[in-house]
C-alpha cells in the first residue's frame, strides 16, 4: 500500500496487488474494526476444532516463549483451517499441523520450558492427549 502521487486528487490508498479479507481506515483519528470468520468445521471434525480453538484461546496464559507460542498458534490456526468448510480435510496436511501443534506444546508438558505457568506442565499434557485421541 501507498499514498497516491502528488497532484491526484482522489483521497484513498493505492493497491499493489491483491486485497482479500483486509481492513483498511485512514484520515480519522480512531477506528474499531471487527471480522468475524464464522466457518463450520466439517462433519465429524467438531470435537477437534473446539478443542484446538480453546487450546488457542489458552495458549497465551502457558508461559511459552513468544516464538515457542508463535509456532503453536499458527500450527492451531492450521488445523483449524485444515477442518474448516464442507468437504473432507486432507489427512495429511492435518496430521502435520497436529504433529507441529504437539511438538509446541511438548516443552511445557515435559518440564523443560523454563517460567511456564503453574499448571501449564499438566494443561500441555491433557492438550496433547485430547489432540492424538481426537483424530
Amino acid at each position: 500500500m501507498s499514498d497516491r502521487p502528488q497532484g491526484d486528487d482522489r483521497s484513498g490508498p493505492v493497491f499493489h496487488g491483491p486485497v482479500s479479507g483486509a481492513q483498511f481506515a485512514w484520515g480519522n483519528d480512531t477506528a474499531t474494526q471487527n471480522q468475524q470468520h464464522n466457518t463450520a468445521p466439517a462433519p465429524g471434525s467438531e470435537a477437534l476444532a473446539a478443542l484446538v480453538a480453546d487450546l488457542l484461546r489458552q495458549l497465551p496464559g502457558a508461559g511459552l516463549p513468544d516464538r515457542d507460542r508463535e509456532d503453536a498458534e499458527a500450527a492451531a490456526q492450521d488445523v483449524l483451517a485444515e477442518v474448516a468448510g464442507d468437504g473432507e480435510p486432507d489427512r495429511g496436511r492435518l496430521r502435520r499441523a497436529l504433529a507441529a501443534l504437539k511438538g509446541a506444546l511438548a516443552p511445557v508438558a515435559t518440564g523443560v520450558v523454563a517460567g511456564t505457568a503453574v499448571g501449564a506442565q499438566e494443561w500441555a499434557r491433557t492438550a496433547i492427549e485430547g489432540l492424538t485421541s481426537a483424530v
